[in-house]
């Protein structure tokens, strides 16, 4: 690979070719996702996110394509990594809240690097991402760029009620609003 953004385009192309092909359902979720609908392209890891029931089954298609799993100590995803290093994040439960199908079957299809896969909507994934935020894990510079490409495709108005419990998500909400990024509506 020239890149390691390379090999996660490849990684990102071979784990979704590979569950397409033998199960299960998934979508990619994540920074991904944000560049699918236009954000910058991430350059640490891809995630899916795959039913909780369906994790061990995502693990056994992704070690049969060729990825190394690597169970975490957080109970809550596996690691498929490649040869050359790409790592692909698969989660079956996102900021305490297990992945149903419901969520999965809600996901848009898009090509992406030339495979139709679902695809989480920017508005789900913003949504997880400032649920995620609290005082040991604060990085707004890095949400920003990504707010600012994806702000037309997101419903601002769910993204607030949905994190209204988080105060780091409502300063951040605060902050594009005031930057003039959004307009978050009362």
């Amino acid at each position: 690979m020239d890149t390691y953004q390379d090999a996660l385009r490849d990684a990102l192309k071979r784990a979704a070719s590979a569950m397409k092909a033998a199960g299960p359902d998934f979508a990619l979720a994540g920074s991904y996702a944000l560049w699918v609908h236009g954000a910058p392209e991430p350059v640490h890891d891809v995630d899916f996110v795959v039913a909780e029931v369906d994790a061990d089954a995502a693990a056994e298609t992704l070690a049969d394509a060729g990825f190394v799993i690597e169970r975490t100590p957080e109970d809550w995803l596996f690691k498929a990594s490649t040869a050359d290093g790409a790592v692909v994040d698969v989660l079956h439960c996102v900021n305490g809240l297990t992945v149903s199908a419901d969520l999965i079957r809600a996901a848009d299809r898009h090509d992406v690097l030339a495979i139709a896969m679902p695809v989480l909507s920017a508005t789900v994934v913003m949504c997880q991402k400032l649920k995620s935020l609290h005082e040991h894990h604060c990085n707004f510079a890095a949400l920003l760029p990504a707010t600012r490409a994806v702000r037309e495709q997101v419903d601002w108005a769910v993204v607030r009620d949905a994190t209204a419990d988080n105060d780091f998500a409502t300063a951040f909400l605060f902050l594009v609003e005031r930057l003039g990024i959004v307009t978050v509506l009362e």
